[in-house]
């Protein structure tokens, strides 16, 4: 079965999140991101009438769901496949852009909004890691880990995973992914019950 087009629309959502990955929200411009996707800027405004700050929430969203449906699979094999799965999903971003892309829900979270109220770029960013934690948290807790426990661990394997993304592209290198692969494993089997 063959996979089907993407549209005109997925294909800018999917060239905001990769500019967004690798330069950040801010150094991007509208004009970039639909540079990027070889689509038009008239029908980068036709399909993100509000501009920038709206291609970069869907931007997020994208990036969001498309790791949860990673993430979701691998879990089925419980939280350790999960575990490598995730960091194999951003090993394979920053080693195949050789060190210059991240991860853009990152990205749009470290920034600093223009205003004072919070942009939907950035509610959308908490939604994806409250998102991912849960779906991790859920794992853990079905293999035995307690509540309060999943949720904080499920909180510091995004944690951990995104900063070591960051560190990755500051060292040119994937040891700080092997480095931190060890140790949130043995967090996981020493917590985990089965």
């Amino acid at each position: 079965m063959t996979k089907p087009t993407p549209t005109a629309r997925e294909r800018i959502v999917a060239g905001a999140a990769d500019m967004i990955s690798r330069r950040g929200l801010n150094a991007t411009s509208i004009r970039e991101m639909a540079k990027h996707a070889r689509a038009p800027l008239g029908s980068t405004y036709h399909y993100f009438p509000e501009g920038k700050q709206q291609l970069a929430t869907e931007a997020v969203r994208y990036t969001g769901a498309w790791t949860a449906r990673s993430l979701h699979k691998a879990l089925e094999a419980g939280p350790v496949a999960g575990l490598r799965a995730f960091l194999a999903l951003w090993r394979k971003i920053v080693v195949d852009s050789d060190f210059r892309a991240g991860c853009p829900v990152l990205a749009v979270s470290i920034e600093e909004p223009a205003t004072e109220e919070t942009p939907a770029a950035l509610a959308a960013a908490a939604d994806v890691f409250t998102e991912w934690e849960s779906l991790l948290a859920a794992s853990l807790r079905e293999h035995g880990a307690e509540r309060e426990q999943a949720a904080q661990l499920a909180t510091l394997i995004v944690a951990a995973v995104e900063g070591t993304v960051a560190m990755c592209r500051a060292k040119r290198s994937t040891q700080p992914l092997d480095d931190t692969a060890e140790q949130l494993q043995a967090l996981i089997l020493a917590t985990i019950k089965d």
